[in-house]
C-alpha cells in the first residue's frame, strides 16, 4: 500500500537508542534532521529545533542508520514484470534500505552509461531510495569484451559485474581489474565454474543423493575464488566477492586479506540462514544461486560475519514471476527476493546468540558503505538524512503476498522473524511507517 508523503519538514527524533556504529555511538538521545542531513546528534535537542521541525517519539527505538545493500536486482529496463526500480525502491523503504546497488542484467544490460543514466534518472523520479547502478563489466554479459565502463562510471555507477554470469575467461578478469585499479571502484564476482556446476540444480550433498537431484559442487566457487585471488595480487586490483556461501572461499578470502590484497565479500541472510536441507520439500523458493549449501558452509559464513572476513550482509534481492517459481525444482528461476526480509533475519541471527546487536546494524550499514568507499550508512553529523527506526520488541510475520515488492519468492513464508521497522527516513523524508496495523510507502508529491 502507498500514499504521497506530507510536504518535506525538519525532522527530530527523539529519546531513541542510536547506534551507528560507524561514528561508535549506542546511546539514547536525539537525531535532528534538516535540508536532507544530520543536523545534529545529542540530548535534549527539543528546545533547540523550530516549531516546524516533525517531532517523532522514538522512545524504545532503535535509530539507525538507513541500510545499504550492495546487490539488488531491479529488473528494470527490460524485466518490468519480475520489479521495476519504483517497486524495488519501495521494497527497499519497508525494509530499511535507503542506498541499494543494482545490477546489470537487465534488458538491454546496463554496459553503456545511456541505460545508466536512464536508471539513475527512473529512481530519482521515484525518490523513495537511493539507486547506485552496477554497469556490466561486459559488453552484454557475454564475458568477452571490457564494456563502456568509464562511461558507465561518468553517467552513475560506482561498480562493474556481470554477477549471475561468471567471468570464464582470465585475461578479461585481469583487465577489468587492472582497468578499474585506477579508477577506485571494485570488480564485483560471481564465482562458479560453469564447467563444473554444469547440470547441477543444489549443492552436490547427501541431501541431492537423496533427493534424486544434480549436485552442483562447492568447488566450483572455490577454483574460481582462488583464480581470482591471484589475478588480485597480479594486478592490485579490488576485487569483491558476491555471496560467498562456501567454507572453502571464506578461508581463501581470509588468508588473501591477511596478506594484503584488497578483497571484501558479503554474505546473503539465505545463505547464513538456510541449509541444502530446506531443498527437502522440493520448494522452488529455495532454488538459488549460488545454491544453499551444507551446515559447515552456513557455520564458516557467520565465523566469517564474526571475525570481520566478511564486512557486510547483502540481500542478493531477485524477484520472479510466479509463472518462473511455480514449476518443478529443476526448471525454476534460481534467486530469491530479500529486501524486505534481510533485517529481522539479520535480528534472528542476533537473538541466536551469533553476532551482537551493533554487529547487526555494521553489517548493513557502515559494513557495506565502507567496503566500496560510499559516504553512507551513518548518522555522522552532515551525512545524508538517511534513518530508519526499529521496534526491537516487536516481530514481524513474513507474509509474501504483503511485500511492497512485484515477487514473492522467499523460502521464509510464514516466519515470524524478530523486530519491526516503523519508519524509515531517505534523505531527509519519511518514505516508509508502520501505523500500528500495517506499512504504508510514501511517495514523493
Amino acid at each position: 500500500m502507498s500514499r504521497v508523503s506530507a510536504a518535506h519538514r525538519p525532522i527530530l527524533i527523539r529519546g531513541g537508542r542510536v547506534i551507528d556504529p560507524a561514528s561508535e555511538r549506542d546511546e539514547v538521545t536525539d537525531v535532528y534532521l534538516e535540508d536532507g542531513v544530520v543536523k545534529e546528534v545529542g540530548p535534549r535537542l527539543s528546545g533547540q529545533v523550530g516549531r516546524k521541525a516533525e517531532r517523532v517519539d522514538a522512545k524504545g527505538r532503535w535509530v539507525v542508520p538507513g541500510f545499504v545493500d550492495l546487490h539488488t536486482h531491479l529488473r528494470e529496463p527490460g524485466h518490468e514484470y519480475k520489479e521495476t526500480i519504483a517497486t524495488g525502491s519501495a521494497s527497499a523503504a519497508a525494509g530499511g534500505f535507503t542506498t541499494i546497488l543494482c545490477m546489470a542484467n537487465t534488458r538491454p544490460v546496463n554496459d553503456t552509461g545511456t541505460v545508466t543514466r536512464y536508471m539513475v534518472d527512473a529512481a530519482a523520479k521515484c525518490g523513495l531510495a537511493r539507486v547506485l547502478p552496477i554497469g556490466a563489466l561486459s559488453k552484454g554479459l557475454q564475458g568477452e569484451h571490457l564494456a563502456e565502463i568509464a562511461d558507465m562510471l561518468e553517467q552513475g555507477a560506482v561498480a562493474v559485474s556481470d554477477d549471475g554470469h561468471p567471468v570464464m575467461n582470465a585475461h578479461l578478469m585481469r583487465r577489468a581489474l587492472e582497468y578499474c585499479r585506477p579508477l577506485g571502484v571494485p570488480v564485483i564476482v560471481h564465482e562458479e565454474d560453469l564447467d563444473l556446476a554444469a547440470g547441477g540444480v543444489m549443492n552436490e550433498g547427501a541431501v541431492s543423493t537423496r533427493l534424486g537431484l544434480p549436485g552442483l559442487t562447492y568447488a566450483a566457487e572455490d577454483v574460481m575464488v582462488a583464480r581470482d585471488l591471484v589475478l588480485v595480487e597480479l594486478t592490485g586490483g579490488h576485487l569483491h566477492v558476491a555471496h560467498v556461501s562456501t567454507a572453502g572461499a571464506v578461508r581463501m578470502i581470509r588468508e588473501a586479506q591477511a596478506r594484503g590484497l584488497h578483497v571484501t565479500t558479503e554474505v546473503t541472510p539465505h545463505h547464513f540462514t538456510l541449509t541444502d536441507d530446506a531443498v527437502s520439500d522440493y520448494d522452488p523458493d529455495t532454488r538459488m544461486a549460488p545454491p544453499l549449501r551444507a551446515e559447515e558452509d552456513r557455520r564458516a559464513c557467520i565465523e566469517g560475519l564474526r571475525d570481520g572476513t566478511i564486512g557486510a550482509i547483502a540481500t542478493d534481492h531477485a524477484p520472479h514471476g510466479s509463472h518462473e517459481k511455480c514449476v518443478e525444482f529443476e526448471l525454476a528461476a534460481m534467486g530469491v527476493v530479500g529486501l524486505e526480509t534481510s533485517w529481522g533475519l539479520t535480528m534472528k541471527l542476533v537473538r541466536d546468540g551469533e553476532i551482537s546487536e551493533n554487529d547487526a546494524v555494521r553489517l548493513l550499514t557502515s559494513g557495506p558503505s565502507g567496503a566500496f568507499g560510499l559516504p553512507y550508512g551513518t548518522l555522522s553529523v552532515g551525512a545524508a538524512a538517511d534513518v530508519c527506526i526499529i521496534d526491537p520488541s516487536a516481530t514481524t510475520r513474513v507474509e509474501a503476498q504483503g511485500f511492497e515488492s512485484k515477487s514473492a519468492n522467499t523460502p521464509f513464508k510464514g516466519w515470524d522473524l524478530p523486530t519491526r521497522i516503523e519508519r524509515t527516513v531517505f534523505g531527509g523524508r519519511t518514505v516508509y511507517f508502520w501505523d500500528g496495523r500495517a506499512g504504508e510507502v510514501l511517495r514523493p508529491e
